[in-house]
This record gives C-alpha cells, structure tokens and sequence, in this order.
C-alpha cells in the first residue's frame, strides 16, 4: 500500500518542459520589463491613438466626398494646428499679462497675510503661519523648504520633456491617421475568413466608444471652459481667462477634475469678493448637474455606457497606474474592454444554444 502511494505522488518532468516553463517565466520577466521601461512612449503611443480617433471622423468625411485620404489628412491635421494655433495666439497673451498681474499681486497678498489682515489674514491671525514658515527656514533654509536646488533643473527637464513629447504625438497621431486602415485592414485580414465579419464588427464598436468618449470630452471641457470664463468676466473675478484654461484642462479629468477646478476658482472668487465666491459656488453647483445630466448624455449619446462604478474603478486604477493621463485613458479602455466582454459572452450565449441546422459557427 505503501509503495503504491509513493508510486502515485511521484511527479517526472522531461527536461524540455522545464526548459519550456523557464523560458515562458523570462520571457514574461523581459517582457513586462520592457514595458516598464518604455511606459512613457506607451503612453504617447495612447495618447496619441485617442486623437486619431477624434480626428479621423473629419478625414473619413472628406474622404466620402471624394478627397484623396491623404489630402484629407493633410488638411485636417494642418486644419487642427492652426486652430490650436489661432486660440493660443488669442488667449496666450492675456493668460500671460492676467500671470504676471497675479505675479504682481503676490507681494501684496504676502504683505496683507504677514500683517495679519485682508482676505488672507485670518491664517496669521488663526495659525501663524508666517512664523511657522520663518522656523523652517531658519532650520533647513529656503532651499530646503521651498526645494530650490534641484527646481531650476526640474523645471528645464520638464520643459524640454513637454516640447518632446507633443512634437512625438503629433507625429505618431499623422502616420497613425495616415495609416491607420490599412494597418487594420492587414489585422482583419490574419483572421479566418468566417470569423473577419464578428471582428470588424467589434473593431467598429471599439473605434465608436473611444472615439466617441475623446471627442465628447474635448467638447464638454471646452464648453466648461468658456462658460466659467464668461461667468468669471461677468462678475468682475480678476484672471478669469487664465481661470477658464484651468477650468477647461481639470474638467478632462474624470470625477475629481471639476471638483478640483470649482474649489481653485471659487477661492480666488472669495478673495476678490464674498458675492463673487458665493454666485460661483452655485454656478458650479449648479452648472455640474447641467454638465452630468444633460451635456455627457446629449454629446455621448450611445457611445459610452458604463456603470458609474466602473468609471469610478477605471478612475482610481488608471490614475493609480499613469497619474493623470491614466485617469484620463482610463474610461475609453474599460469602454473598449467592456466591447469585447460583451462580444464574448454574446459569442458563449450563441455556441450554448447552437446553430440553426445546416449552418455552420465561424471560429
């Protein structure tokens, strides 16, 4: 019995299924850490196809009116630059004067908060927070507490990673526009032939819901911007252009963008006047129940249907993953993931009741 028992938990693995299973392990190792190493490309690379998905809705339709599609990129990608182009020469240099006025302002604001009066006062008056600052200076100096050593070299880092990476999209989004069908069509065509049709289906659901879910973002993020702005005008709030930018830039983040963007602009509101803070707490109040439950609706429509949980889990691993520009792919990704889910299933739920007799399912 004993024996027998022994004979049964004797395991024999062939020298070649190790080797198989060691080269999987270090392939995967290698792999991922490729990936890692190259994270940043790969999120230009995303970045990148969500705007060639925005984009190529313009390039299909004036390649249906007969435009070569070539020329048709080349005309919407020119179109795009110079309407970037044209908006940044409109608002660049009142952002730059209403940042220098603030720049100015600065002093101001340092001498009121040190005196302990003003709108800033009460953090004197309440914590001391002046002579807070004053210890830690005197402890570690100004370098210590403000980071100034390495800020120079941080910020000229960032800068030339920023002209780097724009100048790298824009180009990575016109190959992609220029090429981008006939690479799918190259895809769609390594499948079997019974199965192409289901898959060009789901590529075509893939390509409404992230498309749909960029475009609708740029758009309610410009129609966030422009009405905080004419608000901000309005009341009289100084920096309301540079104000509506940051407005406009926040609210592409899912869930805490707005949020985010409403607490910075109603405080400067408060400092410039208790009315102004007051009119923009409701105007925000009041303009995200708008945002939520008509604009996204109405702009987009059918293309993104997820459960406010999974945005919410998409939000928190997509930021958790990339930061910002993970939160921001976060949502068009558990869109197309959902795609295939449901692709699948539909798929499973057909293979369990069968055929019609005489027909065959494609693999």
């Amino acid at each position: 019995m004993l024996g027998r028992m022994s004979e049964e938990r004797l395991v024999r693995l062939r020298p070649r299924a190790v080797l198989v299973v060691l080269g999987v392990i270090l392939a995967s190792a290698v792999a991922l850490e490729v990936l890692w190493v190259t994270r940043s490309v790969l999120i230009w690379v995303l970045i990148a196809v969500f705007l060639a998905m925005a984009l190529n809705p313009a390039v299909d339709w004036l390649a249906d009116r007969g435009v070569r599609r070539g020329v048709a990129v080349g005309i919407v990608f020119v179109g795009t630059i110079l309407a970037i182009a044209g908006i940044a020469a409109t608002f660049v240099p009142t952002l730059v004067r209403e940042v220098n006025d603030l720049v100015n302002a600065v002093p101001g604001y340092l001498d009121d908060l040190t005196r302990g009066r003003g709108k800033l006062g009460f953090l004197e008056r309440d914590y001391q927070i002046v002579e807070k600052v004053r210890a830690a200076i005197e402890k570690s100096g100004a370098g210590g507490v403000l980071g100034l050593s390495t800020t120079a070299l941080t910020v000229t880092k960032s800068v030339v990673n920023a002209v780097v990476a724009v100048v790298t999209i824009a180009f990575l989004t016109l190959f992609m526009l220029l090429e981008g069908p006939a690479w799918v069509e190259r895809c769609y065509g390594l499948l079997p032939e019974p199965s192409q049709p289901r898959w060009r289906k789901v590529g075509r659901d893939i390509y409404r819901t992230v498309g749909g879910y960029v475009t609708g973002n740029l758009t309610i993020s410009l129609i966030a911007g422009t009405v905080s702005t004419v608000v901000l005008l309005v009341l009289g709030v100084p920096y309301a252009v540079a104000l509506g930018l940051v407005v406009a830039l926040l609210d592409l983040i899912p869930l805490a963008g707005a949020t985010i963007a409403a607490v910075l602009v109603t405080t400067v509101g408060f400092l410039n006047s208790t009315t102004a803070g007051f009119v923009l707490i409701v105007f925000f109040v009041v303009y995200q129940q708008l945002e939520n439950h008509v604009l996204q609706p109405l702009v987009y429509g059918r293309t993104v249907q997820l459960s406010p949980l999974v945005v919410l889990v998409a939000v928190l691993m997509g930021a958790e993953l990339a930061g910002v520009i993970g939160a921001l792919g976060a949502i068009p990704i558990a869109g197309a993931i959902q795609v295939l889910v449901l692709d699948w299933l539909e798929e499973r739920r057909r293979r369990i009741a069968g055929p019609p007799p005489g027909v065959e399912l494609p693999s």
